[in-house]
């Protein structure tokens, strides 16, 4: 009864045990023997660190069964097993992720200058663009200022040409009658002119007939 105790106990730490991965304690290195015992022949020796894969435990002989990264399979010292890692491989350990971390922030660190210059070079595009926008705005602004004062001259000329159109046609009319003003003047003169002539020879006509009486002298009465 005692042995079906036993063994039943051994097969219940011998399936706990199994899929467990534990390592070789950090201060030496042990022997992976063929069997449960000092007699039994060496496999080979595991140095500190080695991870092994623990199959199963005998606590009664205090050997456990386990398997290495190469697949060989053996017995151990179950007391010279641990949970964690070694010292060593765990400061090598957090050495790599120490340097990889390094590595990381040298990245970064990088990133950010490259960030920070391309930052700088866009400030300065966005500056220029934000002077040329200015340059453009205030190029706009005098276009539509000429732009309303050529509308504004435009309009100006087509009012003073259509005032120079009335004038023209005013000046017209006025000559027309400034002409025939003149034509009227001339032939007042020309009728005046002919009056007076026919006057004169009329006056001449009518002296020419007239004879003036002839006084009789004393000298015809005796």
């Amino acid at each position: 009864m005692k042995k079906l105790l036993a063994l039943l106990t051994l097969c219940a730490v011998a399936s706990l045990a199994q899929a467990e991965t534990r390592y070789v304690t950090d201060q030496t290195e042990i022997t992976l023997r063929r069997g449960q015992s000092t007699s039994h022949k060496i496999l080979r020796m595991l140095p500190s660190g080695t991870p092994l894969e623990v199959l199963e435990s005998d606590p009664s002989t205090g050997y456990s069964r386990v398997r290495t990264p190469r697949g060989e399979e053996g017995w151990v010292l179950t007391r010279y097993l641990m949970d964690t890692p070694s010292a060593r491989d765990r400061v090598a350990a957090a050495e790599k992720k120490l340097a990889e971390l390094q590595q990381q922030y040298q990245a970064l660190k990088q990133q950010a200058n490259q960030t920070a210059q391309e930052k700088g070079s866009l400030d300065q595009e966005r500056r220029r663009l934000e002077e040329e926008n200015r340059k453009l705005t205030q190029q706009l602004a005098e276009i539509r200022h000429t732009a309303a004062n050529a509308l504004a001259i435009a309009e100006e000329n087509k009012t003073l040409k259509s005032r120079v159109l009335t004038l023209e046609r005013d000046l017209q009319a006025v000559q027309q009658e400034n002409a025939a003003l003149q034509a009227r003047t001339a032939t007042d003169w020309f009728m005046v002119g002919g009056g007076v002539t026919l006057s004169a020879v009329l006056l001449g006509f009518i002296l020419s007939r007239v004879k003036p009486r002839r006084r009789s002298s004393g000298w015809d009465t005796y």
